[in-house]
């Protein structure tokens, strides 16, 4: 009968094999947090407490504003341009300015300003680049705002 020998289990192996554990460890977070801070694309507030302070004023503002009843609907036009037709508009003057944001920040922010035409639309004056875009849109008629927001593809 043969019998056979293996090395022996020591110190070394154990610490081996708990760095290796480790190593693998910190190198998938290191990863992990590179690929998250990569893709945000910037701040939500610049200082959660006072935007705490603001919170209950933005709820009041929120409901004021779904009272008012209006809704946007935003399509892109052939130029490039916005074309937004808000619902339940009372006729008369109204302005609409808007916001469009990168989702990832990968484009600055785009200031866009509108004409209203006769048949009611908003054109935008401007042109957006190719891609997805959050835009943030104010309206503004006799004495009211609505803010929406939502997403032009």
């Amino acid at each position: 009968m043969s019998t056979h020998v293996t090395g022996r289990f020591t110190g070394w192996h154990m610490t081996a094999i708990i760095v290796a554990f480790f190593a693998v460890v910190v190198t998938v977070n290191l990863f992990m947090a590179r690929m998250a801070s990569a893709t945000f694309g910037s701040v939500v507030v610049d200082n959660s407490y006072v935007a705490s302070q603001h919170f209950n004023r933005w709820l009041d503002e929120a409901a004021t504003e779904k009272a008012i009843g209006w809704s946007a609907e935003t399509i892109r036009t052939e130029g490039g341009g916005l074309s937004v037709t808000v619902t339940g508009l009372p006729s008369g003057p109204a302005t609409l300015v808007a916001v469009a944001r990168h989702p990832l920040g990968g484009e600055p922010d785009q200031q866009l300003t509108f004409e209203r035409q006769a048949d009611g639309r908003f054109l935008s004056h401007q042109s957006l680049p190719a891609g997805r875009w959050r835009l943030r849109l104010e309206v503004s008629a006799q004495g009211r705002k609505w803010r929406t927001e939502g997403d032009v593809l």
